[in-house]
């Protein structure tokens, strides 16, 4: 918004008097990467400014994290510690994006609307188990509804309005870079392709989300890879010297995957062990659909595997567990055997003797690695 007020409105109402240094100062407003360091400062500030006042009024609401039974003692002694902070990320995220960002762009709203409809599912579970005092939330069947429903969405306005190419990226294949005509075909494929990534991705950041400040830190190395792949898809000069899909829709996206890196950081100033205040389903599932929903219009969807790979781990740690404890079930006793000592797997190495804070910081250390290798695959084409 601040974009109309500080470029277009000093060269259309000012005229020559836009030479002045003063205007001249102005120009830089112009640039993407000024934006988006801009937004990543605004959305860091808002978080750490509102934050105390945020979890004072959680805490007051009786808005409290219930803990599993079977997790261990270090669980449960974070009973009642606010939760549902996610709506802190969000709106963080949607007044810095607001403020730095172009809104002329399609592609932009969209990203702001899935992670928005994410959030409200997430909201919405955490609201019935937690301030409805109910055992459970939304049923998966409910949750996955849901989150089929904006998939579609996702899909209906790349198909009807976007001028949106159909091709599947992959790292490591130049021609796949190069992007298809629209047709009818390759758009009813990438749907199936689309539900995958946003239902897969928001998911995934939900079961990581199980320990003080492990999600967060993941997201802020996730985000911040992911702000520079698409700052280079959605430049022309680097998306062909580096083989990219070209993106130029996508510029704005670029603001708004910095403002989740702001977000991000000034969360977990707050979530940083011992956390004062969880996400909860409401950041979890809006980040994960943020991060899947950039993907997919920056047409980095096989880059997210590295980008998010601490994700993708936890996902399938889990994946594994229920599969061998199905596969190995007893007839008699219907009892199966358990893969890791608990799933996901930031839970198995707690189990091992593992202190919360090592694991924390280990898994960081390999999403920093995701991360540099996702950069690294750009010219390793």
């Amino acid at each position: 918004m601040l974009y109309y007020f500080l470029y277009q409105f000093i060269y259309q109402t000012y005229g020559r008097a836009s030479e002045s240094y003063f205007f001249k100062g102005l120009n830089v407003i112009q640039y993407v990467t000024f934006r988006t360091a801009w937004a990543t400062i605004t959305a860091l500030l808002i978080s750490l400014l509102l934050g105390g006042k945020v979890i004072r009024k959680l805490a007051a609401l009786n808005i409290g994290q219930e803990i599993r039974e079977e997790l261990s003692w270090e669980h449960h002694a974070k009973k009642g510690t606010p939760t549902m902070g996610g709506v802190l990320i969000l709106g963080s995220v949607f007044l810095s994006t607001i403020l730095w960002a172009r809104i002329d762009s399609l592609y932009l709203w969209l990203a702001l609307g899935a992670t928005t409809a994410f959030g409200i599912i997430g909201f919405w579970d955490d609201y019935i188990k937690i301030v409805k005092k109910r055992s459970l939330g939304l049923t998966g069947r409910q949750k996955i509804l849901g989150q089929l429903i904006t998939a579609l969405v996702v899909w209906g306005c790349l198909f009807l309005v976007a001028n949106y190419p159909w091709n599947i990226s992959i790292p490591f294949f130049k021609a796949t870079a190069l992007p298809d005509g629209v047709t009818y075909v390759g758009a009813i494929v990438y749907l199936f392709f689309i539900i995958f990534v946003l239902l897969g991705s928001s998911n995934a950041v939900n079961l990581t989300d199980g320990m003080d400040g492990l999600a967060t830190s993941v997201t802020f190395i996730a985000m911040s890879a992911l702000t520079a792949l698409t700052y280079v898809a959605s430049d022309r000069r680097w998306a062909e010297y580096l083989d990219i899909t070209h993106k130029p829709e996508a510029a704005e996206l670029t603001v708004f995957c910095g403002a989740m890196v702001g977000a991000s950081l000034g969360f977990l100033w707050y979530n940083a062990p011992p956390a004062e205040v969880f996400m909860g389903d409401v950041g979890s599932l809006a980040i994960g659909g943020a991060l899947g929903t950039v993907a997919i219009l920056t047409k980095q969807e096989f880059l997210l595997v590295f980008i998010g790979g601490i994700f993708i781990i936890e996902a399938v740690s889990v994946m594994i567990q229920v599969g061998y404890y199905k596969f190995t079930k007893n007839p008699k006793t219907g009892i199966g055997r358990r893969f890791f000592l608990q799933a996901p797997l930031h839970h198995h190495f707690q189990f091992l003797g593992w202190k919360e804070p090592k694991i924390v910081f280990r898994f960081v250390i390999i999403a920093i690695l995701f991360a540099l290798l996702s950069l690294s695959t750009l010219k390793l084409r």
